[in-house]
């Protein structure tokens, strides 16, 4: 069709269509204007094509389907499409799903944060994020996610959570009044040297926290000023200094550790007592006759664990002797404990060792093999015997969370009083105590040290009476600890409120319990220690010329009962604080002092783990990253 230009028509008079109208065709009609009566009439059931002035019907709907198919057919060198806005479609829930999400985006960054968690906290090697199946259980949860590559978690996503779990470390030891150390050095497969330090406190709640700050390389010998280098820059890189205060370590007995501490600054320094009664077990195990008998029980041990027609011939002489089905144990020289299982597990089963090693097949093979005499399996029960003591007081110091420095006199006393010489013992059980006793009774022998222990011992409610002490030193220990509270609290010689008074008698912390109550069970706690600390042992009144405040809080806090071994100490302060405000603060001081390095010697079970979940060599400051975050990840 021509356009009205072509044909020489006139325009006739058009308006336009209303804005309101967005249809793209109406670039192209117009409505035409007519005159009644000269009354200006516009025409809206009809349009005029501005092409060609032709006429094209509008219906009233407003459907433009009418034009549009004018200007297909009359007009196909219009594009009714060009600048056409796209129209807006909504996208599928299956298309949806197709779009990644952005790296940056706030999903993104929690599901890389909790896989960055989960590689630290549960021990996984960082090419989890490379394994088909786990590539997929994160496909199905978030199929949007795109999983980050194992570089990008061991440079950015692990190192950024060390440093916000590290601010928070450090903000906790921070409003700590004063910070113990105890510390360990460790090796790894790959004989690279480390050292940990662990930090511990008593929180506002009355917990102990024990944060594990770093497990460091040593790259140069172990020598005291190495070691104390290292632990001088771990207190000033946690910020652990305190004005007129020293930091309390506890070290195994090794001398270079030792003399470390001492040139750091550290002080007290405390032997682990784990460590003490390793040591002096194993004295009490090196008396010739019992080393010579441990060797015999050894080497019995040992033919059992290689041989596996022994090891069948053992199962079946248990169940004919109604034995329990237990395996005999190996020791390891260095743990005197696993040595003391070796006997005891042997002693419950030597009569079906003994039955076994007659059998004809077993017989040939254990030919070079000496079995103890009954004289001999009499001398290791009455060993035994003598070493229950030890072995409970180490079951107890590694089953405790958290030791503390309170223990270790009450425990060597404990410890001291079974090995007094009874008429009944024999000879060599006699030489067994006097080589541990020896051995013990010369620890902790410093003076200074001594009076620590001793004033950490009598702010514990469980032992405060000091039994093992006699009246003169109990009162000495008692004055010390009121000198101390006027040295840190001068403005305590002036009288303050007490807090809310209450009867001692009548704490609810105490261990009283109703008459009509079954008795309860026996604890590691109360075997080792019976009745000794519970009963009453009166000290004098102090004579010091202190302020009544002080004086009647020390005389209010000795006329309390002592609480049950078994009870925690630090929720008693924490429901007696009030009462004794300025001995539970020293209490906060001592309480926190730790009476093993346990707590750091556990971390060498972790760093191996880590080593073995990673399969690959690690350096030294990923190790150290990993470790503090699987210590102190809190979730």
């Amino acid at each position: 069709m021509a356009s009205a230009d072509e044909r020489g028509d006139a325009a006739p008079e058009l308006e336009a269509a209303p804005a309101s109208l967005k249809s793209h065709v109406w670039k192209y009609f117009a409505f035409p204007v007519s005159y009644v009566d000269d009354v200006r009439v516009v025409d809206k059931k009809t349009t005029v094509c501005k092409i060609c002035y032709a006429r094209v019907p509008y219906p009233a709907t407003g459907n433009t389907t009418n034009m549009a198919g004018h200007i297909r057919r009359h007009h196909k060198d219009v594009d009714l499409t060009a600048g056409k806005a796209p129209s807006l479609v909504q996208p599928t829930i299956q298309s949806s799903f197709t779009i990644k999400l952005p790296q940056t985006s706030a999903r993104a960054k929690a599901i890389t944060s909790a896989i960055g968690l989960f590689i630290a906290a549960d021990l996984q090697p960082y090419s989890v994020v490379e394994n088909t199946g786990f590539k997929h259980l994160i496909s199905v949860l978030e199929p949007r996610y795109s999983m980050p590559s194992r570089s990008h978690l061991t440079t950015k996503v692990v190192p950024s959570m060390y440093e916000d779990v590290k601010e928070k470390v450090v903000r906790g030891l921070s409003n700590a009044e004063l910070v113990a150390l105890t510390t360990d050095g460790w090796t790894s497969r790959a004989t690279e040297s480390y050292i940990t330090v662990t930090a511990h406190y008593v929180n506002k709640d009355w917990e102990i926290e024990s944060p594990v700050l770093q497990t460091r390389p040593i790259y140069e010998a172990h020598t005291s000023d190495n070691l104390a280098e290292v632990l001088k820059e771990a207190v000033l890189e946690w910020k652990m200094d305190r004005q007129n205060t020293t930091i309390p370590v506890t070290t195994d007995n090794a001398r270079n550790i030792v003399n470390a501490s001492n040139a750091a600054g550290l002080s007290p320094h405390i032997g682990c007592f784990a460590h003490t009664v390793n040591l002096a077990s194993q004295k009490g195990l090196g008396v010739n006759q019992i080393s010579r008998l441990l060797g015999k029980v050894r080497r019995v041990v040992t033919f059992f664990h290689k041989s596996t027609t022994a090891a069948a011939a053992l199962k079946a002489k248990q169940v004919m002797l109604q034995l329990p089905p237990h395996k005999l144990v190996q020791d390891v020289t260095t743990r005197w404990n696993s040595s003391y299982d070796m006997l005891t597990r042997y002693l419950e089963q030597q009569a079906a060792v003994y039955s076994a090693l007659t059998e004809k097949d077993v017989k040939k093979s254990a030919k070079d093999l000496i079995t103890l005499s009954d004289q001999d399996v009499t001398v290791l029960e009455d060993v035994v015997q003598v070493l229950k003591t030890m072995k409970t007081v180490t079951t107890l110091l590694s089953s405790e969370q958290q030791p503390t420095v309170s223990m270790v006199l009450p425990l060597k006393h404990t410890i001291l009083t079974s090995m007094k010489h009874s008429d009944t013992d024999s000879q060599i059980v006699k030489d067994v105590k006097s080589a541990i006793a020896t051995n013990i009774g010369g620890r902790y022998s410093d003076p200074r040290l001594q009076q620590f222990l001793n004033e950490g011992t009598a702010l514990d409610p469980r032992f405060k009476s000091l039994p093992h002490l006699d009246d003169p030193s109990r009162n000495e220990i008692f004055n010390s600890l009121g000198e101390k509270i006027l040295q840190k609290h001068p403005t305590q010689t002036q009288a303050s409120g007490q807090g809310t008074s209450q009867n001692p008698a009548e704490d609810p912390q105490t261990a009283a319990t109703s008459e009509g109550s079954p008795p309860a069970k026996r604890t590691t706690f109360s075997e080792l220690f019976g009745d000794f600390f519970n009963a009453a042992h009166t000290t004098p009144s102090t004579t010091t010329p202190w302020p009544d405040v002080v004086k009647e809080e020390i005389e209010l806090y000795k006329m309390a009962k002592v609480i049950s071994v078994d009870a925690n100490p630090l929720k008693w302060w924490k429901h007696n604080e009030h009462q004794y405000p300025n001995l539970s603060k020293l209490s906060k001081h001592y309480l926190a002092v730790q009476a093993t390095s346990v707590a750091s010697e556990r971390v060498f079970s972790t760093a191996g783990d880590i080593v073995t979940a990673q399969r690959a060599a690690l350096s030294p400051e990923n190790v150290d990253i990993l470790i503090f975050l699987k210590k102190n990840l809190k979730m």
